[in-house]
């Protein structure tokens, strides 16, 4: 008899029917995965032991551990560190504790965006991981060394996932039509763009497949070109993350560009950035400090343009404040370089910071009552624009009994190079004031 107010089961999203059943099945990590790396030979060892797998969205962190738990046969128990908290983690123990003494049978623990977890939630899986009441297995997008317990980390064995390759992504799309959408044809030019719009995540794709099959189906269309799925699909499909390692890699990629002088590289990953979502103005910020640290004085135009270019953004917003933001690069990238500025602002505030707080001498100080100027204040003051050439040659402008210093040290490079020559030019100028001072007793 049917059960009329039974509850209908919710049918299994197209990654979930498709996830794979053996190592075999598993596309992509070939690194870990191959006859003879790591993680296979983890698995084929007979014990299990508690893991960190490390790798961007949809590269099978997930997969790997209801594998795990399917090839060991352990009880499987997963958490969210997102939906998470204390009393979880304690049901979770109390459920392996129950598994354990019921059936005999081992528990793996799985701990999903692991680093949303803080160090006292994190620190609770200590004490059960070491009795071996569990395997601990934690997954994050996250570098693991920023953002898991030493205490964790050291009892678990750390795999770094990569981001699945377009050949990668062909094999699952073929796969996918293969064994669940055998009804649906797509030209060449819509597989490439669900494999780029895909982004290297495996889930991604396969959703954003299920989603073109149901439109499909709904539509009673079979036929799925380009701009049919870019009717159905939204733009927005690029993932950028945008506090995490993702984020700051580009980051870290976009300055180096630029510091290397590639205008082409500098743009592609600005437009990289700004395509999966970053915030305009945050990428302007790190141009101006690529522009501060990288160029400087090489060419002090590179500062203000930059400025100029987050003003502009401020002002006209996306798309065409944009603009302004890739001419800024652009120019950075072409610019001259040198890091003298920074470098000297570095030592300066190492010197400061470990040196003696030595006081203002009497000549520099400021006079502005009679009293400071009875005691001295600002006396013997040489007025640069007095002098020939705007230049008091010999003046002291360190405290008294200061060592010697070279804080700055400008390159050969753009504008610099004038300095280095004018700085060298004083540096003459100061040698024969000395010579012509009075010697003590003279």
């Amino acid at each position: 008899m049917t059960d009329l107010f039974a509850q209908p089961k919710p049918a299994a999203p197209l990654a979930e029917r498709l996830r794979p059943r053996s190592l075999d099945e598993v596309i992509g990590q070939a690194h870990l995965l191959g006859t003879g790396k790591p993680l296979r030979v983890a698995f084929e060892s007979g014990k299990p032991h508690s893991m960190i797998l490390w790798g961007p969205p949809g590269s099978g962190k997930t997969t790997l551990a209801r594998l795990m738990a399917r090839i060991f046969d352990a009880e499987f128990i997963a958490l969210s560190a997102v939906l998470s908290g204390v009393k979880d983690i304690r049901e979770a123990i109390e459920r392996a504790q129950h598994v354990l003494q019921q059936s005999g049978r081992h528990t793996i623990l799985f701990v999903d965006e692991v680093h949303r977890f803080n160090k006292a939630q994190q620190d609770a899986f200590l004490p059960y991981v070491e009795q071996g009441l569990i395997t601990f297995i934690g997954a994050t997008t996250e570098n693991p060394s920023f953002e898991v317990n030493r205490a964790l980390l050291s009892r678990s064995q750390v795999y770094t996932l990569k981001a699945l390759t377009e050949e990668d992504l062909l094999r699952l799309f073929e796969r996918a039509c293969q064994s669940e959408l055998q009804k649906l044809h797509f030209a060449a030019e819509a597989k490439t763009l669900l494999i780029t719009f895909a982004d290297g995540d495996a889930r991604r794709l396969l959703n954003l497949l299920e989603q073109a099959s149901i439109a499909a189906e709904t539509e009673k269309v079979t036929e799925i070109d380009s701009a049919y799925l870019r009717n159905v699909l939204s733009r927005g499909l690029r993932g950028f993350d945008k506090g995490g390692d993702t984020f700051y890699d580009q980051i870290s990629a976009l300055h180096k560009a630029i510091r290397g002088s590639s205008p082409d590289a500098a743009l592609y990953w600005m437009c990289r950035m700004l395509d999966g979502g970053a915030d305009p103005l945050y990428i302007g910020r790190r141009l101006v400090r690529a522009a501060a640290e990288d160029i400087g004085l090489a060419d002090p135009r590179a500062l203000s343009m930059t400025l100029d270019a987050c003003s502009t953004y401020e002002r006209l917003g996306s798309p065409e404040g944009e603009l302004a933001l890739a001419q800024a690069t652009l120019y950075l990238a072409c610019a001259p370089k040198s890091n003298a500025a920074y470098l000297a602002y570095k030592k300066a505030r190492a010197f400061v910071e470990h040196d003696q707080s030595r006081g203002v001498p009497i000549h520099l100080r400021n006079a502005p009552t009679k009293l400071m100027k009875d005691m001295g204040f600002g006396k013997n003051y040489r007025y640069a624009h007095d002098e020939s050439g705007a230049y008091a040659a010999g003046e002291n402008y360190f405290p008294d009994g200061m060592p010697p210093v070279d804080f700055y040290q400008p390159t050969s490079y753009g504008l610099e190079a004038k300095i280095a020559e004018k700085l060298a030019h004083l540096k003459k100028l100061d040698e024969q004031a000395k010579k012509l001072q009075p010697k003590n007793g003279e």
